[in-house]
């Protein structure tokens, strides 16, 4: 079995959700890989990131960031264990990332 990262990237931050709407979010995420894990799919929580970061580019020039040129930005990931890439996509259908306009991007993890 191989593993993929499961790389999820969103439009809106969720620390300017309202209050309100906070909950009912990240229950979409714990079931969502809680069913992964149910499968025994689930190889590595991953991490959920902070919007805020820096880039560093060559010659040294440093940029608020991770995300200062595209409106996505990269949301946290998790590793899933899967036989095939089309097994891992089948695996990212559900996240709830793509509910709110964002995307999953799979890789392979070598």
């Amino acid at each position: 079995m191989k593993e993929f990262a499961l790389l999820f990237r969103h439009i809106e931050d969720f620390k300017n959700l309202p209050d309100s709407e906070k909950p009912a979010v990240e229950k979409k995420w714990q079931d969502w890989i809680g069913g992964i894990a149910a499968q025994g799919k689930l190889a590595n929580m991953g991490a959920r990131l902070a919007a805020e970061g820096k880039v560093l580019k060559p010659g040294g020039v440093i940029t608020d960031g991770p995300f200062v040129e595209i409106r996505e930005c990269l949301g946290g990931l998790i590793v899933v264990k899967a036989d095939t890439m089309e097994e891992a996509v089948t695996l990212a259908h559900g996240c709830p990332a793509m509910e709110r306009g964002g995307s999953v991007e799979v890789r392979p993890i070598f």
